[in-house]
């Protein structure tokens, strides 16, 4: 799966996040994912682009309906220009 900066991401739990960029831990030069939620203080976060992209544990969650962590809101992609 593709991460798209300036996507609209829906986290599996329910809520919405915006792609802002991708950035590297300054120590172990892993990509991170910058995001900020789209709701409440609209707050800004990081989290390990391996994570983001990753599957929803199912054994945890087992009735959660989405595959992934985070999935791409097709309604809201960004268009190319």
């Amino acid at each position: 799966m593709e991460l798209i900066i300036k996507g609209i991401y829906r986290h599996f739990k329910g809520n919405y996040y915006l792609v802002e960029d991708m950035a590297y831990d300054s120590e172990t030069m892993e990509k991170m994912v910058v995001y900020r939620q789209l709701y409440g203080e609209r707050a800004c976060f990081v989290r390990p682009l391996s994570m983001f992209l990753s599957e929803v544990d199912k054994k945890k969650y087992p009735y959660v309906q989405q595959q992934y962590r985070f999935e791409l809101q097709e309604a809201f992609q960004p268009s190319e220009k």
